[in-house]
């Protein structure tokens, strides 16, 4: 019956893709949990390395995808969602493709789905990176998700690994009273952003709920924080991010310290964000056992995951695309392209479909301001293009700099006219949209299919 089940759920996938309905990275996991509820377990019990979960609000994909490269330099074989389908379905459909051939499992989990698939994959190693406002109609106050979080740890078993952020309260305080716990953080106070963002998230004190406070700020509510009600501290960190040189709008130096010494590499990857994505791994590569001197270097080597930093080129100039999906990693985005040289050519989208949050509230959250005096060309499309054209023009941007059009086709074709050649676009996203978008490159002849790029 299970290799029945097997057959049928490969059978859908090849359907899938000979229909052109997609990559087959979910339809053969919905046909297998289907017949086999319980494949994620049957499948993932198979792999002698064990697996290892990653979860976050943002960072997740590209976390993911920079330990990859450090478990694949160790010659470890890996099964892993590398195209981004992060539920249960997704998990399994990546089973079924590459169990077979695999000892280890990379798996980046949805962060209202972390449960469900950490009890039917039995992972060696779960990394909690941060939790932000996202969602909201679907995933509720972080609360909700903390809650959650919360009971998982606790009935884990004690060998199981739990990398948690220190700079974040709440997944940090998830490993209260637990053993074999590793946190990191950020350690280089030239990072710090000020105080806290108007629309910064925990900011209260997970065990006593009165107002932290803070002595670094760097992304967010992340940073150094203490409560001075209970005495409650941020954790520290076994691997530390002592430096982070974000120095232009592709790549960013980091030297990190762990229990086996310092660590340096030089990441093609754009934003103080993907400094702490990279600590992030390299947190989970010393849980997992991986001491290497060539961890930089793989790092180092490690692209951009599709919409998330990649650049693609299109008629003579540079798409940049950055996906921003929440107030938090918005705010990231606008930082990091506000790196790169003036004048700026901004093309942005927004949507509200189900993998966005139909609620579009949070981008009245986003500092865009910076950007406005900058801008040289600003094209804004989406299912909901109009609300952030009147975000910007509330913000101070003048109503005749901004060209709305909802059509993608349309608002790529207005910001490429809109830019001289050899330019830089700054793309910025939603989710939905970014598929669109990238759909769009595709059959342009300039992009391939997500699923089809190498992790």
């Amino acid at each position: 019956m299970r290799r029945a089940a097997q057959l049928i759920a490969r059978g859908a996938g090849w359907l899938s893709r000979r229909l052109g309905r997609g990559g087959g990275t979910t339809v053969p996991g919905v046909v297998l949990l289907k017949l086999r509820p319980q494949a994620v377990r049957e499948l993932s019990r198979g792999l002698r390395r064990g697996s290892v979960v990653i979860s976050a609000t943002n960072g997740k994909t590209t976390t993911a995808r920079l330990l990859r490269s450090v478990v694949d330099d160790a010659g470890w074989s890996t099964v892993a969602n590398t195209a981004g389908s992060n539920l249960l379905r997704g998990i399994a459909a990546a089973l079924l493709d590459g169990a077979d051939n695999a000892d280890f499992g990379l798996f980046e989990v949805d962060e209202a789905a972390l449960d469900t698939a950490t009890r039917q994959l039995e992972p060696r190693v779960v990394v909690l990176m941060n939790l932000f406002r996202d969602q909201l109609d679907r995933y509720g106050e972080l609360e909700t998700l903390v809650a959650r979080w919360h009971a998982l740890i606790a009935s884990l078993p004690e060998d199981v690994v739990v990398v948690l952020n220190a700079d974040d309260p709440s997944v940090a305080h998830l490993g209260a009273g637990r053993s074999g716990v590793v946190y990191f953080g950020l350690d280089d106070r030239s990072q710090g952003r000020g105080g806290l963002a108007h629309a910064a998230d925990s900011t209260n004190c997970p065990r006593c709920d009165q107002p932290l406070e803070y002595t670094l700020v760097t992304i967010g509510h992340l940073g150094h924080w203490s409560c001075p009600a209970c005495g409650l501290t941020r954790p520290t960190p076994q691997v530390s991010l002592r430096t982070a040189e974000v120095t232009g709008i592709d790549s960013v130096h980091i030297e990190v310290q762990t229990p086996a010494g310092p660590l340096r590499s030089e990441l093609a990857l754009p934003g103080l964000h993907n400094a702490y994505n990279a600590t992030a791994a390299i947190a989970a590569a010393h849980a997992l056992g991986i001491e290497t001197p060539r961890i930089g270097s793989s790092l180092a080597r490690t692209q951009a995951a599709f919409g998330r930093g990649e650049r693609i080129a299109l008629e003579g100039r540079d798409l940049l695309l950055l996906l921003a999906k929440n107030p938090a990693g918005a705010n990231e985005n606008v930082r990091t392209v506000c790196l790169a040289p003036a004048p700026i050519h901004l093309l942005l989208f927004l949507n509200d479909r189900t993998a966005d949050g139909q609620d579009v509230s949070w981008i009245w959250d986003v500092d865009y301001e910076p950007l406005f005096e900058r801008a040289a060309s600003i094209t804004i499309g989406g299912d909901r293009a109009h609300d952030l054209a009147l975000r910007f023009v509330y913000g101070g941007c003048e109503r005749g700099r901004i060209t709305v059009g909802t059509g993608v086709a349309e608002a790529i074709d207005h910001a490429v006219d809109s830019s001289p050649e050899g330019a830089t676009i700054y793309v910025l996203p939603t989710y939905t949209a970014m598929l669109d978008l990238r759909a769009d490159l595709v059959r342009r002849g300039v992009a391939r299919a997500f699923w089809e790029e190498a992790p």
